[in-house]
């Protein structure tokens, strides 16, 4: 196997960046930018600590990030398995990164910035969905922000409904666990699994 060992290698293996892939970065969010990430419900969230990397799925009813001004997000922590890895990396390292996809666009959205853990109660009410409030908001400071070409999607043809997989034929969470751990009642989890989804998605 040969492999590359240096960012010059890189480059002369790739070449020079086209001027749009250049120009399209800022500090801040321009107001495309800006209706771009309120289109967004879903997103991936990058960060890093002493344990490594995690990438945290994120999604919401509506916008999965309030923009609170050109240069801050507030992300909602809602309730999840409280395995905290995401805000255990942010409270020791602040960097993150974020991409955003929006439903039948090819277009996506990638952000850098850093990243606090706010608990402040002013901060956390603001945020409701069924009566709930988050535990903490992530709230972010953008240090740039782009548009990502298309080509990815286009390539995963990832809106075509003839693509979608049969959930059917694909293992289900319970199957996966009782796979890690022998003994595991995967069935009873996977039966339980869509009730206690609705009692605790907020």
């Amino acid at each position: 196997m040969t492999i590359v060992t240096s960012v010059e290698q890189l480059n002369a293996l790739y070449g020079e960046p086209g001027e749009a892939s250049l120009i399209k970065v800022t500090d801040y969010l321009l107001p495309e930018y800006r209706t771009m990430i309120e289109a967004s419900p879903f997103m991936a969230l990058a960060t890093v600590g002493p344990e490594g990397l995690d990438c945290s799925p994120r999604g919401d009813a509506g916008p999965v990030v309030h923009i609170e001004d050109e240069r801050t997000l507030m992300l909602p922590d809602w309730r999840g398995n409280n395995r905290i890895d995401s805000l255990s990396n942010i409270v020791r390292d602040p960097r993150v990164a974020l991409m955003f996809l929006i439903p039948g666009s090819n277009t996506t959205m990638r952000l850098n910035g850093r990243a606090v853990v706010c608990v402040d109660e002013v901060i956390t009410q603001r945020f409701t969905m069924d009566g709930r409030h988050p535990s903490s908001v992530i709230v972010i400071s953008i240090e740039e922000v782009y548009s990502q070409c298309a080509r990815a999607v286009l390539r995963a043809d990832l809106w075509n409904p003839e693509k979608f997989r049969d959930s059917a034929l694909l293992p289900t969470v319970g199957q996966m666990l009782a796979s890690v751990r022998k003994g595991f009642d995967g069935a009873t989890y996977d039966r339980e699994w869509p009730g206690r989804a609705v009692g605790t998605m907020w």
